[in-house]
């Protein structure tokens, strides 16, 4: 099971589309919980959405947290990453925090981290980049040639 569970809930309909893009092509399929956003000051707010992550987990959860600091891996490496998680026989649960970040306790639970690079990017827009390149690593592992390696000349 793929399951992704993120701070915040999606208004903007492009940030739908794009997420249910390719969450809606992923096999297994890609499962979204949306929790509120803490409120209060930014310590608070950390502590209360880690809480809130943490507290939606599944039993045996491989947690892999979104975060900056994370692994950058190219898509090659991150379709096998992510077929070695899936070879665990665990629910791979991917944590996205809010805009103030992931609190302590939350990367402490960690089994994995990713970075979608070096750039910052809105909370809310990580939802559909990600749900993306789990659809491309899941192609790739398949054989399916919706990714295409290399540079055209």
């Amino acid at each position: 099971m793929l399951h992704m569970i993120a701070i915040g809930r999606m208004k903007d309909r492009v940030e739908k589309d794009l997420f249910s893009r390719y969450a809606e092509r992923l096999s297994p399929r890609l499962r979204l919980t949306e929790l509120p956003e803490g409120r209060g000051a930014t310590v608070e707010i950390k502590r209360r959405e880690g809480q809130a992550l943490l507290a939606a987990l599944p039993a045996r959860a491989h947690v892999v947290a979104m975060d900056e600091g994370g692994r950058a891996h190219d898509s090659l490496s991150f379709a096998r990453a992510l077929e070695r998680w899936m070879g665990l026989s665990r629910p791979i649960c991917f944590l996205i925090g809010g805009a103030e970040g992931l609190d302590s306790c939350v990367m402490e639970r960690a089994d994995d981290t990713l970075s979608l690079g070096p750039m910052t990017w809105p909370h809310m827009l990580v939802r559909g980049l990600l749900a993306e390149q789990l659809y491309r690593a899941r192609a790739i592992a398949t054989g399916h040639p919706y990714h295409r390696a290399g540079r055209p000349d």
